[in-house]
């Protein structure tokens, strides 16, 4: 059984060493989009574009840049697609792996710091991937179209504080003081 991850749907390998540094423009192309949109349950990802700055750190390679995107996303409430358009901060740091292997029992405890952090092994790591990663965060799952109220609506709930009718008022009249 190997641990390896299914292979990224946006890859772009960077080299690490030497770090060329500067600036590192990611386009999905149409293939890439339709693939993303399906990893992630959308009607279509219409656009994305990630523009990044590599900086070389003692420890770590600093990558920090913005990605913007424009997806098909569905509606909480009537599942129909709507569009949505993400605008997002990158900041993350690259680290190499580190080849020590937990103690059986250790507990690892990880510092504030830790978590945007992505490691990598060998002289490459994948940027693409760390942008697919960055897009599956910024979707709002719970996101709502402009319709969602008339899909409510039509499907009888209703929202907190608003009039439930004739059977609501008979039900709180059956109740005790």
């Amino acid at each position: 059984m190997s641990d390896a991850l299914p292979p990224s749907e946006l890859t772009r390998m960077i080299k690490a060493r030497p770090l060329a540094g500067g600036s590192v423009v990611i386009e999905a192309t149409p293939e890439e989009r339709a693939a993303l949109a399906a990893r992630f349950g959308l009607g279509a990802v219409e656009a994305l574009r990630a523009e990044v700055s590599l900086e070389q750190r003692p420890r770590a390679i600093r990558v920090t840049g913005r990605l913007k995107a424009a997806i098909q996303q569905p509606c909480a409430v009537s599942g129909e697609d709507f569009p949505v358009t993400i605008d997002e901060a990158v900041d993350l740091r690259f680290v190499e792996a580190v080849q020590r292997p937990a103690a059986e029992g250790e507990e690892i405890e990880l510092q504030a710091d830790d978590c945007d952090e992505i490691e990598y092994a060998g002289d490459m790591f994948d940027l693409g991937e760390a942008v697919a990663q960055t897009l599956g965060l910024a979707i709002d799952p719970y996101a709502e179209s402009p319709n969602a109220d008339a899909a409510r609506k039509a499907a009888g709930i209703v929202k907190e504080g608003e009039e439930l009718g004739p059977l609501a008022d008979l039900l709180a009249g059956l109740k005790k003081p």
